[in-house]
């Protein structure tokens, strides 16, 4: 198929509603006439020749219209209106009869006083077809295919096609994505790569005997670029590319998902080598099973998807890519080699992977030359290329909010820290006292981590609100990327998070509820370190919870009974009690510190981190 162009697979089916609109539309305007002539009929009264006579001569006739065929007669006004006319009730409305040779008709018209006239047909014959058939038939076609197209946007495909499915079509030059676009998923690219290779050159692989693989499935958490990759193979492969997500399949309908499976892949193969892309794959393809409730529409979906993709040929170059972030939830069948041949892990990107998608981003945004990126990258540790991209544009719009041409470093930072805590809210006033508390908590926090040898050092303290809820917050950069976290740094983390509540309880002696976050950080660290990490003398190295949904929300299980559910309490309790003691040790040996710097916060609201270092050794 040549570039720029899209597949017209739809003009039989064009043609078939067309018929089927027109043949609806006639027969509506047939019953509109039918029910106009018979409401016109209906309207006036048939009466024989002799009581019209009776009733001229009674003087109950006030005016006649004498046609080819027939006399219309209008009663006078009143008449009747106690007693009936000739036994017909509503005197006043309209009668006819049929026309008789009579020449004393005008006589007896005329001694009565009764009007009469011949009507003077104008119109002609090809004027009244018109206004009777061709414009209702317009009107009624105009009004249903208007009522078609809205519930077809809804019931998927044309008119009256509602099985048909409604995949967007690309060429190279629409889809505009290269691997080249795609930053920081080198072993992505990888595997996919030999797709690619094999669309473009696969006579080097038939003539080995290999075969191209049916499908890929990309796995990972949202924003990591999924969406991207595919477009980018169907982009270096130069191909068509189906684009749909998993609930287009879905419908009210029973059959209407199967059907659309079919119409999509036998749309694909007519134009291979495509690449078929479905987003969120796990909408139709959830394990199957047998309880009450069960979806029958998405299990006929999903076997419909699974005997075409049995059915076609690999070597003709369809390329079937799934992407998910529920891989577990996915059916084993869905996923056994002759089907999804391929799992590509499309994770959350190291340090050298963040800083290349944010050279990826900031190629059109004009940069000051001290923009230091890999800094940048550096404290958006665990970011997926969704939250970089928007870090990239916040730092732009602050730039452009205060009047630079210009990003610079403090653009970016800030940026962070609103993605992190969100914005500053200049509106929430404090009181001098929840100042101070705020203020002892963060340095309290900030003291903990310059004290203790396994914390990451501090970027920045403030006490102004935050849109997120913060009333503060204390803000750690690490010095380089780390994958793996020892006991005694986790055990340091939690003692951090702590300092700040007991900052609290030693200066104020008292405890507010501005510690609520980070007491549950603390206990879910606690927690991971004995069902998880092992690292717990009580349970030793058994796992005590499952993780589930690991690319979402990560939500643990546990994996163990009641009772040692309540021993897990009481272990992590132990953990939380020691850090606790801990931090108190730490400030109270330190007191002199912790005045001078949350003195100076007060003054300041806002400190980086190389003067908290200064205040702290007294410089």
């Amino acid at each position: 198929m040549p570039t720029g162009q899209t597949p017209d697979n739809g003009k039989p089916n064009d043609t078939i509603s067309l018929i089927r609109f027109m043949l609806i539309a006639l027969f509506v305007t047939s019953i509109f006439n039918i029910f106009l002539a018979s409401n016109s009929t209906r309207a006036i009264t048939e009466i024989p020749y002799s009581q019209f006579v009776q009733m001229v001569e009674e003087d109950k006739v006030e005016e006649v219209e004498i046609g080819e065929d027939r006399l219309i007669i209008a009663v006078k006004p009143g008449t009747g209106s106690k007693t009936e006319v000739n036994g017909l009730k509503n005197p006043e409305k309209m009668y006819y009869t049929g026309k008789l040779d009579d020449p004393a008709l005008y006589e007896k018209l005329d001694a009565h006083g009764v009007t009469y006239s011949t009507p003077v047909i104008n119109s002609s014959p090809i004027l009244e077809f018109l206004t009777t058939w061709v414009l209702p038939f317009v009107l009624i076609y105009a009004v249903f295919s208007i009522f078609m197209k809205s519930m077809s946007k809804r019931m998927g495909g044309g008119p009256m096609a509602f099985g048909k499915n409604n995949a967007k079509i690309y060429a190279q030059k629409e889809t505009g994505v290269t691997f080249a676009d795609v930053a920081g998923q080198e072993e992505a690219k990888e595997s996919l790569l030999e797709i690619v290779d094999f669309l473009n050159n696969s006579e080097k692989y038939k003539k080995v005997g290999a075969k191209l693989p049916k499908g890929a499935l990309l796995v990972g958490p949202p924003g990591t670029g999924k969406t991207l990759l595919a477009k980018a193979v169907a982009g270096e492969a130069k191909v068509p590319f189906y684009s749909l997500s998993g609930s287009d399949f879905v419908e009210m309908f029973v059959g209407v998902g199967a059907s659309r499976v079919r119409d999509l892949f036998k749309q694909a193969v007519e134009n291979a080598p495509c690449i078929v892309f479905i987003d969120e794959i796990d909408a139709i393809g959830k394990s199957r099973d047998n309880q009450m409730g069960s979806n029958d529409e998405r299990e006929q979906t999903l076997n419909q998807l699974l005997s075409e993709m049995d059915g076609f040929d690999a070597s003709k170059g369809v390329v079937i890519l799934g992407a998910t972030n529920r891989p577990e939830v996915l059916d084993k069948a869905l996923l056994r080699p002759g089907r999804f041949d391929r799992r590509v892990i499309v994770d959350k990107p190291d340090l050298t992977g963040r800083e290349q998608i944010l050279k990826v981003h900031v190629k059109d945004v004009i940069l000051d030359k001290a923009v230091d990126l890999n800094q940048i990258a550096l404290a958006t540790s665990g970011g997926a290329g969704a939250d970089l991209a928007n870090i990239v544009n916040e730092a732009a719009l602050r730039a452009v909010r205060l009047g630079r041409d210009k990003v610079n470093q403090s653009d970016f930072l800030d940026a962070v820290e609103v993605i992190i805590a969100g914005k500053e809210k200049k509106d929430r006033i404090m009181n001098e006292e929840e100042r101070k508390i705020v203020a002892y908590h963060e340095v309290g926090h900030a003291l903990a981590t310059a004290l203790q040898k396994d914390s990451q050092p501090v970027q920045k303290i403030t006490i102004v609100p935050r849109t997120m809820g913060a009333l503060g917050y204390t803000m750690q950069m690490p010095e380089e990327e780390k994958f793996l976290m020892s006991k005694e740094e986790i055990l340091a983390q939690i003692t951090t998070l702590l300092a700040g509540r007991t900052a609290e309880e030693i200066i104020f002696g008292t405890a507010t509820t501005g510690a609520s976050n980070d007491i549950e950080r603390a206990s879910s660290l606690a927690r991971n370190m004995v069902t998880q990490y092992g690292m717990s003398e009580k349970f030793d190295m058994m796992g005590l919870e499952s993780i589930q949904n690991k690319y979402l929300d990560g939500r643990s299980v546990l994996t163990c009974s009641e009772a040692t559910g309540a021993e897990i309490d009481r272990e992590v309790l132990s953990i939380i009690t020691a850090a606790h003691k801990k931090a108190a040790e730490l400030l109270n040996g330190n007191i002199d510190a912790l005045h001078r710097i949350s003195e100076f916060l007060l003054e300041k609201e806002t400190i980086t981190g190389e003067e908290f270092m200064r205040v702290l050794k007294g410089e």
